[in-house]
């Protein structure tokens, strides 16, 4: 069932995400593409922002950028009051390892790997000892509603089962914000009414999410949207008629 909740200006919290003056300038030919003109953007801790534009609006970069899969031309990109946007590589990803949740479209799961396997993958590299991983892993995984599945490969999973297993991975980190990239894109009306319900529950346990969208009823989930169109933020507001889903269930998916 869906329903429409009147948003309210939200309490102040801990300032998680601090972008000042942002670019990000590739060089194509001759040519200097502005992929990012002078971004300036500031994200709480729990809030739940969806980031929405045409193709070529910058919101890819936008993100690539908050995830700390790539740096910016010029600007300063402060998140949790670390200064990351001069970071070397292997810098940055330990940053994403300790800081960020990825979600994605097509899920990037290891073919081979079983989904316990694919959601113990960032405690390794974060230096969990096996045992603690293991059950840190298991956790998350019956915390999307997977338990029955963690000894599953990929291609044994529905495309919402996979997806599940991408945000049990993105969590199991206990992660600063989690950036869903078009979480909805790849899975059918059903199974994505599913996964927004998940990461409505996600974000009212006190997570933070970034979610890329180029579809408005997606969007209408988040309380705060934010509008790119050339490389700038055109729109920066909250969500009035925030869409809420109750009483989604795994048979209706």
């Amino acid at each position: 069932m869906l329903t429409f909740e009147h948003s309210k200006q939200p309490m102040k919290t801990k300032e998680i995400i601090n972008l000042k003056e942002i670019s990000r300038f590739y060089q194509v030919g001759t040519e200097t593409v502005k992929a990012l003109n002078g971004i300036d953007l500031s994200i709480h801790k729990n809030e739940f922002v969806a980031m929405m534009g045409p193709s070529g609006s910058g919101k890819s970069t936008l993100m690539n950028i908050l995830g700390c899969l790539d740096t910016p031309t010029g600007g300063s990109y402060f998140l949790n009051d670390v200064d990351v946007s001069k970071m070397t590589d292997s810098e940055l990803a330990d940053v994403r390892n300790r800081e960020i949740g990825f979600i994605f479209q097509t899920f990037n799961l290891l073919p081979r790997s079983t989904a316990l396997e694919n959601v113990v993958l960032p405690l390794i590299y974060a230096g969990y000892p096996k045992h603690q991983r293991l059950e840190m892993a298991k956790e998350a995984l019956e915390h999307v509603q997977l338990a029955d599945r963690m000894n599953h490969r990929p291609n044994e999973l529905s495309g919402g089962q996979r997806q599940r297993v991408a945000i049990a991975r993105a969590l199991v980190n206990n992660p600063s914000i989690v950036l869903a990239d078009e979480p909805t894109g790849n899975l059918d009306s059903k199974t994505s009414i599913e996964i927004m319900g998940l990461l409505e529950e996600i974000h009212s346990e006190g997570n933070t999410i970034i979610l890329v969208t180029h579809e408005p009823d997606i969007a209408l989930h988040a309380h705060r949207i934010v509008r790119l169109k050339d490389g700038e933020i055109e729109h920066d507001q909250l969500n009035d008629n925030i869409l809420k889903i109750a009483d989604v269930t795994m048979q209706e998916a």
